[in-house]
């Protein structure tokens, strides 16, 4: 029998992303749907759909929406009823994030794609096959807060691929120090970007992406400590751009390791890295957690960002830097709307069942 799911934010971009990656799982069943006030009582498609002109407001390219919610009724997040309910996808904005999050966790396993609990000392902050041993520090959460529940979040999605890559370098030589410069695609910024803005043209700040960059990185790849998650001591520089792309981040890295290494053996470590992950061949799992091309015009967006479905981070042009001690630069490609949205949400739950926090 499959695990019953609700997706809170349904009727928006992010929650679109989860329901997209649940359509068919093996898994889960969407069991249920939240939204805002304004969409609650009516239908998924009437509340997706214009009653005048017919458009449906569905964001997610490729595919409709799924069959199996669309005669579902949308609930009011508030009052959202749990009864059988097993898994929550929490997929608002922040401000609304914070009020919401802990009203399900009290009950049932939150999986949370929102800022608010990112920092909190006893919420873990998750990418799979990166750092999942931060999972027990829900244990402490449970205790301290008095929940059945618990709230495990996602990171910013220009995380999600620097962490991937820093992680598999740390792992063999230790990382020090890191630069990068991100030129992100432009769903990354939701509905909010004006057309004019971005055509012909890079936007060159990105309000506190940096500074999440910068915070969130250093969590992901900490370590448990007591009772919380002891942040990595590295240094991070960090300059955010939007870039004329409609989807997929770009991501320029400059690397300082502990120790010396050659360039082959820096490949080896992101072609070998998240292999007892990989190997566990969850259903929305990429083959591999890094791609590494040789071709030094590639990664590039339109030619990489859904590889692998988009689970995977597409690495290239690695090579010695001149400057920091120990150190390495290379590009990366990470689909910011697949491995960094809806479907990373779906691969932690998927592991979530897998390793009995999910029952």
């Amino acid at each position: 029998m499959k695990i019953p799911v609700a997706v809170v934010g349904a009727t928006g971009i992010a929650g679109q992303q989860v329901l997209a990656a649940l359509d068919g799982h093996p898994y889960f069943e969407i069991a249920a749907l939240a939204a805002s006030e304004r969409s609650a009582s009516k239908r998924f498609e009437d509340a997706i759909t214009d009653a005048d002109s017919g458009l449906r407001r569905w964001y997610v390219d490729g595919g409709e929406p799924p069959a199996a919610a669309l005669a579902l009724e949308v609930q009011d997040a508030r009052t959202m009823r749990l009864d059988d309910i097993r898994l929550v996808f929490a997929a608002v904005e922040s401000e609304a994030a914070r009020e919401l999050e802990p009203l399900y966790a009290k009950h049932v396993p939150t999986i949370s794609t929102a800022r608010p609990f990112r920092m909190e000392p006893d919420v873990p902050l998750l990418i799979p096959g990166v750092n999942l041993d931060h999972l027990s520090i829900v244990n402490e959460q449970q205790r301290r807060r008095g929940w059945k529940g618990y709230i495990a979040t996602l990171p910013n999605c220009t995380a999600t691929g620097l962490a991937v890559t820093l992680k598999a370098l740390d792992q063999r030589f230790g990382v020090e120090t890191t630069i990068v410069t991100t030129m992100q695609g432009i769903s990354g910024a939701g509905r909010d970007l004006p057309a004019l803005d971005i055509v012909e043209n890079i936007i060159p700040y990105i309000p506190r992406e940096e500074e999440r960059v910068k915070i969130e990185t250093c969590k992901i790849l900490g370590r448990i400590g007591a009772g919380a998650i002891a942040e990595l001591p590295l240094r991070v520089s960090a300059t955010c751009t939007r870039a004329s792309v409609l989807a997929g981040h770009t991501e320029a890295v400059t690397v300082g390791l502990k120790r010396a290494a050659s360039v082959e053996e820096v490949i080896a470590a992101m072609e070998e890295f998240g292999r007892e992950f990989t190997g566990l061949n969850l259903p929305t799992s990429p083959k591999k957690m890094i791609t590494v091309h040789r071709n030094p015009m590639r990664p590039q967006p339109r030619l990489d960002r859904d590889a692998d479905r988009g689970m995977t981070t597409s690495v290239g042009r690695i090579r010695v830097d001149e400057v920091l001690p120990n150190g390495f630069k290379y590009l990366l490609v990470s689909h910011n709307a697949a491995m960094g949205a809806g479907r990373g949400a779906v691969l932690l739950a998927e592991y979530l069942k897998h390793s009995g926090y999910v029952s």
